[in-house]
């Protein structure tokens, strides 16, 4: 299993070299596959009761990163942060669905990746229609406004010759039209065989939640299945660098919203001819905004000096010991929660620990119905001691999980005097963090901005 592999002397090394002195015909066209509300959750990564066959090819033509994970564990703060390359928290775009009327824009040193990348002559598509039937959702999803983030909506529709940059945003399997498209298909997940974490109630709605959850899976596969035939069919397979990635993590209760491994954990893998080897997988902690800078470097576009993330290959690549994720408003849900983890260990501080976990959400009410089970067995007295953390009235000051021993992160380790030295040394780091961010979370929201 191999780190950030360097480039080595071959073909490929000088494709990228002729890509820096800027020849178009020379440069990758660049791709990003993005999916909303997912997981790692492919039969690739080890989940064997979905069906990922088209996934599953796209790893293993190139590496699976097996840590890769969001700075945010929802999508429109999460998207703001790799579509530009900097924290969300830096530049003032960490509240979900925040800005929309009222003019707010990039700091000076942000821009879109899609602006850097038609600067530099490739024509930026953000896909809909890319087979009969098929399509992007053509989301963006930017806490901030600009003016034209992209040229067109489809890669035919560039100039001859010319590279493209493109994004193909799939909403599955975001809770929603997905789910229900999801149940059309033939073979469904059976509700009675889906694992369930030790959090939840065994309840058939509970059950029935979650199998859906993975219909949705198994119907992004298929999509994705179209997409590349497309790209094959349009000879532009392979010289595109593709990327596929999810926005956030899982789309079940603890999970999207929720700075827990479950929230922003997603998949990511990288298909890069000629540079990538055949089915290397990575292990080492990856955060979304390498994909941004990995994409700037295929183009030959040099890294900002302000830039959070790094490539993830090439000489300029590097390990990372730890990273760091935050949440804030969610719809009108008001918190603030910030976690650094590394390998092994996950450490949350949350800001605002007298707002429980179920403070009032429309879409969570609304789109969960794990949720209204647990609130009915709660009330009964019928949750186990586990599965009643989510119903606290409060939230901890700080949480320590041990993601070896504990990966669905129920035991809280941070006030056991073993890990005292650990919890004050992972603390010491996140405030380090989030002065050198200039955390805009710190700085309350005006009511005004807070309106959808």
């Amino acid at each position: 299993m191999e780190r950030r592999t360097l480039l080595k002397t071959t073909a490929a090394a000088p494709a990228i070299l002729r890509s820096r002195m800027g020849a178009a015909s020379d440069r990758p066209n660049i791709l990003w596959i993005l999916a909303e509300d997912i997981g790692p959750w492919f039969n690739c990564y080890g989940t064997s009761i979905v069906r990922t066959p088209n996934l599953d090819k796209l790893a293993a033509s190139g590496v699976r990163y097996t840590r890769a994970f969001t700075t945010a564990p929802v999508c429109s703060a999460s998207r703001s942060a790799f579509n530009v390359g900097l924290y969300q928290i830096h530049t003032g775009a960490h509240h979900h669905r925040s800005h929309r009327k009222d003019g707010f824009t990039l700091p000076p040193h942000a821009r879109l990746i899609s602006e850097r990348m038609r600067d530099a002559g490739y024509f930026t598509c953000n896909v809909r229609q890319f087979a009969p039937g098929m399509q992007g959702s053509g989301k963006t999803d930017y806490n901030f406004t600009v003016s034209k983030p992209w040229d067109g909506t489809h890669w035919n529709q560039r100039k001859e010759g010319q590279p493209f940059y493109a994004q193909v945003n799939f909403t599955e399997p975001h809770k929603g039209p997905a789910f229900v498209e999801a149940r059309k298909q033939k073979d469904l997940i059976d509700p009675a065989k889906v694992p369930l974490p030790p959090y939840f109630p065994d309840h058939p709605t509970v059950r029935d939640e979650v199998a859906n959850f993975y219909d949705a899976i198994n119907l992004l596969d298929k999509k994705v299945g179209v997409l590349l035939e497309t790209l094959d069919r349009d000879k532009v397979l392979d010289n595109t660098v593709v990327f596929m990635m999810g926005d956030n993590g899982t789309c079940l209760i603890r999970g999207k919203q929720w700075c827990y491994t479950k929230g922003v954990h997603v998949p990511m893998m990288l298909r890069w001819p000629g540079v990538t080897k055949p089915g290397t997988v990575n292990e080492d902690l990856t955060l979304s905004l390498d994909m941004t800078a990995t994409s700037l470097m295929a183009a030959g576009i040099p890294i900002p000096e302000q830039f959070h993330g790094t490539p993830l290959v090439g000489p300029k690549a590097k390990k990372r010991d730890h990273l760091f994720t935050a949440r804030d408003r969610c719809d009108m849900t008001v918190d603030r929660i910030r976690s650094v983890r590394d390998k092994r260990y996950n450490f949350i501080r949350n800001f605002m620990p007298d707002r429980p976990y179920t403070q009032y959400n429309e879409y969570i009410l609304k789109s969960y119905p794990t949720l209204t089970v647990m609130k009915q067995l709660h009330e009964q007295g019928k949750l186990n001691a586990t599965q009643q953390l989510f119903m606290a009235p409060r939230k901890p000051d700080v949480e320590l999980y041990d993601l070896q021993s504990d990966p669905h992160e129920v035991n809280n380790l941070a006030a056991r005097p073993e890990h005292r030295k650990r919890v004050a040394d992972m603390d010491r780091r996140l405030q380090a963090w989030l002065k050198q961010m200039d955390d805009k979370g710190a700085i309350p929201e005006k009511p005004e901005a807070a309106k959808l």
